[in-house]
């Protein structure tokens, strides 16, 4: 039985795409096991591949699947898979509207600091302080270390570890102070030709206005922020949501999002050196292990980054997976499924997002390249 289970809306939506349901080795949601065995990742993979000519159309199998899986799900969402090797591209309804990051962004923080280490301005060496009023909210394990002692001095590179792999906060927004604050990642973008993608104010402003707060310094103690959160008049909250989700200031379109990850992939945006980098810590991230990931089956490997907004009431404003899948003969995907706002289960976007892996995996190998 596949992870979706007999006969499930998705496995069905797969079905109308033209592609028999398909059972995803290992994966699962919700206590499910992990898939084991992948293997470890090697530097060839991290290496990157030529500029591609574009290829006319894409597999009709994997449009369709993608479109049913899209009309299937019950949200504002919008999925992308782009060929890397072949220069295709698969976008459902939605995938140029941009829609709410999140975490997805610190993926562009990433790639501003190894810009900077490719100039000489950074090493991945350069030591970072970061001190009780650098501390953000939510998702914060470094935090526990500079409370501790009211300062931690660690280096860029444990920081790009953190934020990357743990999607920690704190570090993230240290590394964006590093390397000249918000300011300075648009700028990289703009000079990469990224400039579709937006990037939000920073952490603390970013959720305050999402909630309807002004951001205060002790909210980033315990549950400060909910607990501030909490007290809100209800319309209050539901305006600052609806805000948000129309024009999100950290908004991308997952269109925009598969392009800079395949010229990433091409070594278009990075030294050889810092695209490996940077490509070997996506695939070593922590996060997501439902999400995207729950379908990648043994031999082919992976490398993301998630996101994930806050809640009003049954609703989530942003839910996110974007990352680059690589068959074991080497050929490359770039992916992102977007959930910019939905009432839907946990287990219902996870199972949306296996269920584009498993079309692409489906398509990949129907092609004739495995």
């Amino acid at each position: 039985m596949s992870f979706l289970g007999s006969f499930s809306p998705l496995e069905r939506a797969i079905t109308l795409g033209g592609l028999a349901p398909i059972a995803l080795i290992g994966a699962g949601v919700h206590g499910s096991p992990v898939p084991s065995g992948l293997p470890a990742p090697t530097y060839q993979s991290f290496l990157p591949v030529p500029a591609a000519l574009p290829r006319a159309k894409a597999p009709a199998t994997l449009t369709a699947g993608i479109d049913a899986l899209r009309n299937a799900f019950d949200g504002l969402a919008g999925i992308s898979v782009r060929s890397v090797d072949d220069g295709w591209t698969v976008d459902s309804a939605d995938a140029d509207r941009r829609l709410p990051q999140q975490s997805v962004s610190k993926l562009w923080v990433a790639m501003t600091v190894l810009d900077q280490i490719d100039s000489g301005r950074l090493t991945l060496d350069t030591p970072v302080t970061i001190r009780r009023e650098d501390l953000t909210l939510f998702h914060q394990p470094i935090a526990a270390l500079v409370t501790k002692e009211g300062v931690y001095t660690t280096t860029v590179r444990e920081l790009l570890t953190r934020a990357m792999t743990q999607s920690d906060n704190t570090a993230n927004d240290s590394l964006a102070r590093t390397a000249g604050g918000p300011a300075a990642v648009r700028s990289f973008l703009a000079r990469k030709g990224l400039s579709e993608i937006r990037f939000g104010p920073g952490e603390r402003l970013l959720q305050a206005g999402t909630a309807g707060l002004t951001w205060r310094q002790d909210m980033a103690m315990g549950r400060a922020f909910e607990a501030a959160r909490a007290k809100l008049p209800p319309n209050v909250r539901r305006t600052a949501y609806q805000s948000y989700i129309a024009d999100p200031p950290d908004g991308a379109a997952p269109s925009a999002i598969t392009a800079a990850l395949a010229r990433l992939k091409r070594g278009q945006v990075l030294s050889p050196q810092s695209t490996a980098y940077l490509l070997g810590i996506m695939e070593s991230s922590k996060t997501g292990k439902f999400r995207l990931r729950g379908a990648v089956p043994p031999g082919w490997s992976f490398g993301h980054k998630t996101g994930t907004g806050q809640n009003l009431l049954s609703r989530t404003a942003g839910y996110n997976d974007v990352g680059l899948l690589t068959a074991p003969d080497g050929r490359s995907y770039a992916i992102a499924v977007m959930i910019g706002d939905t009432a839907k289960t946990v287990q219902a976007r996870q199972e949306l997002m296996q269920a584009v892996v498993a079309n692409i995996v489906a398509t990949h190998k129907a092609t004739g390249f495995e």
